[in-house]
């Protein structure tokens, strides 16, 4: 069975996808919407840009900065600057640039047809591939952001979206708050959905595995017998409010003067810079570049709390990494994550737009090691249940062939 998937190639959650459906037995082809490397395994492989990804430096996510490298393109420092005019700019000629490059998308599908076409998210891979054709079946996932903010973006976000979801056969997203949503936006009753984690799965034995890194250039420089909190979200404009992350910084300070906080995917970010220097945060603050897998995953193993202070959001990967890791989860008070996290049992949930709530919570759990201790086992149990890849690749398997209707 061969598998296209229409992914930004660079991700690392498209490469687990990837590396899934390898490991399931299945032919895999990539069209990449943004440039990078052919992936490892990958039987054909084309990038067809969507909305600016021309100017996206190749291999962003799977090749990332060491630590003190910032960004030297012109461009990519102009859209540092100005990402919330950069989002607008997206939402209005996005699905412009969608539109011209279908006719490459179906002559590339004409030429060697797949059994079936599969898009890692709506805006604007989906866009895309809602031109498949008619006699082979399209699957699309939902990512957290693509009906509760993206598709509201303008009105042919809104006209694209909905146009997408009717034409998909099946739909799998990371939220069951998304499969409801759906059906308000073009997606038919009846098809077939899929609730599993946007990465595919969630690799218990890989992250529990001793590495050789655990010692060396990630934990090796982090300041020992201290209170350490990640956020590792970067910066998504109308998603996650790190504005409210560094003011809520010195909120903590007032209790625990020796917090120290880790931001990777912050590195050169000059929101980051900006905040840091303003509320005078140097010494107690380190911005850090996008982290290989592995050692994302040491520093959630070494660190007491993860912050996520979204608004909008599906089910972040790198939420279920720290409660996998027993990082102490405290994130924005919105449906999706309710799914996850049981304030008071499990982790946290505050207003996203509030520092001071937010410096409670991180202060109260910093305070309450023996809620630390119960989450820990719970989340552990809940990953094992819910997210483990193990059975989530079983679960996408069937999927896959009850949308192909092949028996098992």
């Amino acid at each position: 069975m061969r598998i296209l998937l229409v992914a930004d190639g660079r991700s690392p959650n498209a490469l687990n996808w990837q590396n899934t459906l390898l490991a399931l037995g299945y032919q895999v082809g990539l069209v990449s919407s943004y440039p990078c490397k052919r992936p490892a395994g990958v039987q054909d492989f084309q990038v067809i840009p969507l909305a600016f990804g021309q100017v996206a430096r190749p291999g962003l996510s799977s090749s990332p900065e060491k630590p003190g490298v910032t960004r030297s393109h012109w461009m990519h420092r102009a859209v540092s600057h100005a990402r919330s005019i950069f989002l607008v700019a997206r939402y209005i000629l996005g699905p412009f640039t969608v539109r011209r490059q279908a006719e490459q998308f179906v002559r590339l599908i004409a030429e060697d047809p797949p059994d079936l076409v599969h898009a890692l998210r709506i805006p604007f891979e989906g866009m895309l591939a809602t031109a498949t054709p008619a006699e082979i079946p399209f699957v699309v996932s939902i990512w957290g952001n693509d009906l509760t903010l993206h598709a509201k973006g303008s009105p042919w976000m809104r006209s694209m979206t909905t146009h997408c979801l009717a034409r998909a056969d099946a739909l799998m997203a990371d939220t069951r708050r998304d499969i409801r949503l759906s059906l308000s936006w073009g997606f038919a009753a009846g098809r077939p959905t899929l609730v599993v984690p946007g990465s595919g799965g969630i690799n218990l034995d890989e992250i529990n595995r001793p590495h050789p890194f655990t010692t060396g250039s990630v934990t090796g420089y982090l300041p020992a017998g201290v209170p350490l909190i990640v956020n590792p979200r970067g910066f998504r404009p109308g998603s996650v409010r790190n504005d409210v992350f560094f003011r809520a910084i010195p909120l903590v300070l007032r209790s625990h003067p020796d917090a120290f906080f880790l931001c990777p995917s912050m590195a050169g970010q000059p929101e980051a810079l900006r905040w840091i220097k303003r509320l005078d945060l140097q010494k107690h603050v380190r911005l850090m570049p996008q982290l290989p897998q592995d050692q994302l995953w040491s520093i959630f193993q070494h660190a007491q709390i993860f912050v996520s202070p979204s608004q909008h959001d599906g089910t972040p990967n790198s939420l279920l990494e720290a409660m996998a890791c027993g990082c102490f989860p405290i994130a924005g008070d919105i449906e999706s994550l309710r799914e996850w996290i049981t304030p008071g049992v499990n982790g946290l949930l505050v207003d996203p737009t509030d520092s001071a709530a937010l410096a409670e919570a991180i202060n109260g759990a910093l305070e309450a090691p023996e809620l630390r201790y119960r989450a820990r086992a719970i989340n552990h149990a809940l990953i094992q249940e819910r997210a483990e890849a193990g059975s989530t690749r079983q679960a996408i398997d069937q999927f896959y062939r009850q949308v192909l209707g092949l028996n098992r």
